[in-house]
């Protein structure tokens, strides 16, 4: 039976006694574990496993979680997210539930296994194209957290996802932040599909250069485009701003790793005087405007444009490995979700994005 599915053997082994919820480290580790409690849910469908044998339930009833509702794609009927419900101890008090959510929504990623990998990697595809929106596993995670909004509060519920499930939250949160709720929203790894800068190129004072004149480039296509066009009637960024997402991302994940330059960058154009490019380079797409220029509509929104975040890096160094699976090896660690839940050393920054200043940022 593999190690990594059972709780007690490669679960958060620092929470073993009681969660305070009061630390948002601790509040990771357990959306983490429930993430993982998707992953294992699937498996224990895919291998038949009965209700005594299940290696799902610890990974939620550790921290007092029941599992609510599954959440079943209608092409493979594969388990792709889970409806958690909190309940209290008995000895809860008042002052130390206020932290705790009453229901969490977690969202899975690519399981390559035989049954998943095919709608799996149709969903990343959707998601390349930025028309993950349009998928039913989107859709009903939007049902099911709308819902929940209007019947027991935004401060009620929290979404979390893992790669191709932190895709699906980040647009859920993204979806309802314009509608005006702020959902607290936990993404390990999420996706970032972009110009592949990080990691290709070392030099700072080289990559710094890129992305000014590509701030500087997206900018003349924005006058170009209010001119042909006209201005939007609202700044999508000023409606999304209030709302402060949890990321967290490892740079030696070619995945998500473009989010650490994608917010230090637009640090260091402020602390270079020339905001005024980034401010707005940073809230479009090259893509889209040149689309929109055209005349034409891209029909989607990128997934990564986000004005505000709550930024984690993972620092740990993973040591050599010397075999031909090395560079596999190496992205499987930086990519899995267990890394999420064990102390790491990190650097963590919040990113706030003023309307009038840019990007403000505190450590």
């Amino acid at each position: 039976m593999p190690k990594k599915q059972i709780f007690l053997k490669s679960g958060p082994r620092q929470l073993t006694t009681a969660v305070d919820w009061s630390d948002k480290h601790c509040r990771r580790s357990v959306v983490a574990s429930l993430v993982k409690g998707v992953y294992i849910l699937e498996r224990d469908r895919q291998k038949n496993r009965q209700e005594s044998q299940a290696l799902a339930p610890p990974w939620w009833e550790s921290f007092h979680f029941q599992l609510s509702q599954k959440l079943i794609d209608n092409k493979d009927l594969s388990i792709f997210g889970a409806i958690y419900e909190y309940k209290y101890p008995p000895s809860s008090s008042s002052s130390s539930s206020r932290n705790i959510p009453h229901y969490v929504i977690a969202i899975r990623g690519t399981l390559i296994k035989r049954r998943t990998w095919s709608q799996d990697f149709k969903l990343n595809f959707r998601c390349l194209l930025n028309k993950l929106h349009q998928s039913s596993r989107f859709q009903q995670a939007m049902e099911f957290l709308r819902k929940t909004v209007k019947s027991k509060g935004e401060s009620s519920v929290w979404l979390a996802g893992h790669s191709l499930g932190s895709a699906m939250a980040l647009l859920a949160g993204k979806e309802m932040a314009k509608e005006g709720h702020l959902i607290e929203t936990y993404l390990f790894n999420p996706p970032f599909f972009s110009a592949l800068l990080e990691g290709v190129i070392k030099d700072e004072r080289m990559k710094f250069g890129i992305h000014l004149a590509t701030s500087v480039f997206k900018t003349g296509l924005a006058g170009l485009n209010i001119a042909v066009n006209g201005s939007r009637a609202e700044d999508p960024f000023a409606v999304l701003s209030p709302w402060v997402p949890y990321l967290f991302v490892n740079p030696d994940d070619p995945i998500c790793s473009k989010y650490v330059g994608y917010f230090e960058h637009r640090k260091k154009m402020k602390e270079n005087g020339v905001e005024i490019f980034e401010m707005v380079a940073t809230k479009n797409s090259t893509l889209d405007l040149c689309f929109s220029v055209l005349g034409m509509d891209s029909g989607s929104e990128p997934l990564h444009l986000l004005p505000s975040a709550d930024l984690t890096i993972n620092r740990v160094q993973f040591p050599d490995i010397e075999d031909d699976f090395a560079d596999y090896k190496k992205f499987r660690r930086a990519h899995g979700l267990q890394q999420w839940w064990n102390p790491f050393p990190y650097e963590s920054m919040r990113y706030n994005y003023n309307t009038t200043n840019g990007v403000e940022c505190s450590s």
